[in-house]
């Protein structure tokens, strides 16, 4: 299947295939976008965003308008996520990608990176064995990552996610919550995350306290805006809190510690999946901890129940680098369409 071009005419129709990755949902948009200026993933978001915009503030335009077509309903829901695949940095990559949600854009998506990853082997983008490994390496705005997708008979049956450098940015941040103050941890992996146990704020990490976890994830995320730990060092638009962590110990497995999370992120948007990313930064944090030696593995569980695998591979000079594990299914292919008398283009939020 050919790449979309960053020149076509104005949008028309837009085609997508959908997966999901341990629960979580990830659209691939790879045909009808408009021009997004930029000669490399990272100027291309920098545009989408605007002078000095922010990812949950992004530019109005041709781009933004086909996003809020298809996260909001009545095509996509306040749950969705998704990615606009467009062409590398270079030929050291396939092909890159601007990830987005229901509030903007993001600097980095580990459950996207496992769809994309089976995309690319299952539409022939990138050619893989019937049996055996092949690398999906993608260009997204915090740098380059690499899809290891793992096939048996000819069908895809896991997805390892290799990571930018993740490093633990600031330790105990007193944070004043309805619930009362707690202390974060901060961990940069592509996008920054706060990491806080769930038992500090008198909540668990289940379903029926999923209301309260959004809530105090929102707070928390509120209250860390602008912290030093938060801010890249090199690149104002990777600055900021993406997502806040809540998580649980589960028993000790015996490949290493084993935890269940609920990453909330953007304005109240939950991660179905243990979050890719999220788990990167967890990794980081164990690591440094002492709770998570080389050989060991992290068993990451979502509060859907679904799993992801990670691991510290080596260190860095720039933090360590780590590798998530999960599957990513198809659930749909779309031709997305907008009747030029709709009187709702952009679709709604509830």
């Amino acid at each position: 299947m050919p790449l979309p071009s960053c020149e076509v005419a104005a949008v028309t129709e837009v085609r997508t295939v959908d997966y999901h990755t341990a629960g979580e949902p990830f659209r691939i948009v790879h045909e009808g976008l408009p021009p997004i200026p930029g000669d490399t993933v990272a100027e291309r978001f920098a545009n989408a965003l605007g002078a000095g915009g922010a990812p949950t503030a992004p530019r109005r335009g041709p781009l933004d308008d086909v996003r809020r077509m298809l996260v909001r309903e009545p095509r996509g829901h306040a749950g969705m996520y998704g990615g606009f695949v467009v062409p590398p940095d270079d030929e050291g990559a396939h092909f890159g990608v601007l990830f987005w949600h229901k509030d903007g854009y993001s600097t980095a998506c580990g459950h996207g990176t496992m769809a994309l990853g089976a995309w690319a082997v299952e539409e022939g983008v990138v050619a893989a064995p019937e049996d055996g490994a092949a690398q999906v390496r993608i260009d997204v705005p915090s740098g380059r990552v690499t899809a290891t997708v793992h096939r048996e008979g000819g069908r895809t049956t896991a997805v390892t996610f290799r990571n930018v450098p993740a490093r633990v940015t600031a330790r105990a941040v007193r944070v004043v919550t309805a619930l009362g103050p707690v202390d974060v941890d901060l961990a940069y992996a592509g996008a920054c995350y706060a990491s806080v146990p769930a038992a500090r704020l008198g909540l668990a990490v289940d379903r029926a306290e999923l209301t309260q976890l959004v809530a105090a994830g929102r707070e928390i995320r509120s209250a860390l805006a602008g912290h030093p730990g938060s801010r890249h060092p090199d690149n104002p638009l990777l600055s900021g809190v993406y997502g806040v962590i809540l998580h649980e110990d589960l028993p000790h497995t015996g490949d290493g510690p084993a935890q269940r999370n609920v990453t909330v992120f953007a304005d109240g948007q939950f991660d179905r999946s243990p979050c890719g990313s999220g788990t990167s930064a967890r990794l980081a944090l164990l690591a440094e901890d002492g709770h998570l030696p080389p050989g060991r593995t992290l068993r990451h569980e979502s509060i859907a129940g679904t799993v992801f695998t990670g691991r510290t591979v080596s260190g860095a000079a720039d933090g360590t680098i780590t590798e998530i594990t999960g599957t990513a299914y198809r659930t749909g292919v779309h031709r997305f369409v907008l009747d030029p008398h709709d009187d709702l283009p952009e679709g709604f939020l509830p």
